[in-house]
């Protein structure tokens, strides 16, 4: 790891970081959003990122290639309630581990962390429709509860068919209204 991908590496978490506050502030969360990410910056996840950058994805992705898998990312989403990986608990019924439904502020991080993502990597790339297109390609592998998926998709559809100001409207409604979904 040299000092320049560290470095590099705390531009770009930090950027997305304040991507996501700006995201939460509209979505009427701005609390959550204030605290988002803040393990990034712990030696567990940091160190790794720093290790593993390349400015292009996710420095997760080069630690699961290096060791097969990553303890940043198992740090990082046993930490983070916006990631649905949290979200998993031992079912009685199937004994199994499988996924719960998230509550609507943790859904709304998530939206906000993916629209920030999409924004950061893909720079002058980005379009209103990104977000939909990754979480598109990888619905099929995706282990999350359905009414949590759904919820998503139609906040990422949304953004691609009517923009952020109608989509973080609508969130904002859906918070203030306290309604589950």
């Amino acid at each position: 790891m040299s000092f320049k991908s560290a470095f590099k590496h705390f531009k770009t978490i930090t950027k997305h970081r304040h991507k996501v506050i700006a995201h939460c502030a509209r979505a009427g969360i701005l609390w959550q959003g204030l605290r988002h990410d803040l393990s990034k910056y712990s030696p567990t996840e940091f160190l790794p990122g720093a290790r593993f950058y390349i400015g292009t994805r996710s420095p997760n992705e080069g630690e699961r290639e290096a060791y097969g898998y990553s303890l940043a990312w198992m740090h990082h989403k046993g930490r983070n309630r916006h990631h649905f990986e949290y979200w998993t608990d031992y079912d009685p019924k199937t004994r199994q581990v499988e996924p719960v439904k998230m509550p609507l502020r943790y859904v709304v991080e998530m939206f906000c962390d993916r629209v920030a993502a999409s924004k950061i990597y893909q720079g002058k790339n980005y379009t209103d429709d990104s977000a939909l297109q990754y979480f598109i390609r990888g619905k099929t592998r995706r282990k999350i509860h359905p009414e949590t998926s759904a919820l998503l998709e139609k906040l990422l559809v949304m953004l691609s068919e009517m923009g952020e100001d109608e989509t973080f409207a609508y969130i904002r409604r859906l918070i203030k209204d306290k309604k589950e979904y």
